[in-house]
């Protein structure tokens, strides 16, 4: 079975568990290349959010902010790619951005009046879509009098350019006993659903072999 056949054909495909973190999907009669191809693509070649700029107004925790701006950057975001554009592809054209490929969030802690954890469900987004996967992840300590005020970008990105954007934690491929079958597991970092993580993935891979066949064609012309 060609791949193309597949992307028209999800019949190749069976569902054998899912919650709101991880699927496993028995993919039937498609040869190992092109279920290897898609696992790679739902691991890190899915466009997900994640905070890539940062500008530090005030930092007085004990984190220096190199530290600090890390952490940010590896807390995964929700997204939308049916509203947004990643920046490569983005009709603004722009080093910036603009509001349809890039969010802008957040984050002031205020002065602290006790030693405190400081989690992710205080960082505000300007759209309600983009925002942290979830409000308790710890990002830094405060102690009494000691503050953080951040404004922050997230923007698109693939898992290729940085691990920040993998679309998933996990994605596994094993062979069954039967010839071109084999079991794709894909966990979600949250992101994404793990089901628009292998749908978007199939069209990934689908279009790039599209382009590979176009520039075959143009070589041969």
């Amino acid at each position: 079975m060609e791949f193309e056949d597949f992307v028209q054909d999800l019949s190749s495909v069976e569902i054998i568990s899912k919650n709101t973190k991880k699927i496993s999907v028995k993919l039937k009669g498609i040869p190992m290349q092109y279920a290897n191809a898609l696992r790679r693509i739902c691991l890190n070649g899915v466009p997900v959010f994640a905070i890539d700029t940062i500008d530090i107004i005030e930092n007085s925790s004990v984190l220096p902010d190199e530290g600090l701006a890390h952490r940010l950057g590896l807390i995964p975001i929700t997204t939308d790619l049916s509203r947004f554009n990643e920046p490569s592809k983005c009709d603004c054209d722009s080093e910036t951005g603009c509001s349809n490929c890039k969010v802008m969030l957040v984050l002031d802690t205020g002065e602290s009046d006790v030693t405190r954890t400081v989690l992710s469900n205080e960082i505000s987004s300007e759209d309600d879509s983009i925002k942290p996967v979830s409000d308790k992840i710890a990002i830094v300590q405060l102690a009494p009098g000691q503050r953080i005020k951040i404004e922050c970008y997230a923007r698109l990105g693939r898992g290729t350019e940085h691990a920040k954007w993998n679309s998933a934690n996990i994605s596994t491929l094993i062979e069954t006993d039967k010839k071109d079958e084999s079991v794709l597991t894909v966990e979600s970092t949250g992101a994404l659903s793990p089901e628009q993580i292998i749908l978007s993935g199939v069209n990934e891979v689908s279009n790039r072999l599209a382009e590979f066949k176009d520039m075959i064609v143009q070589i041969k012309e």
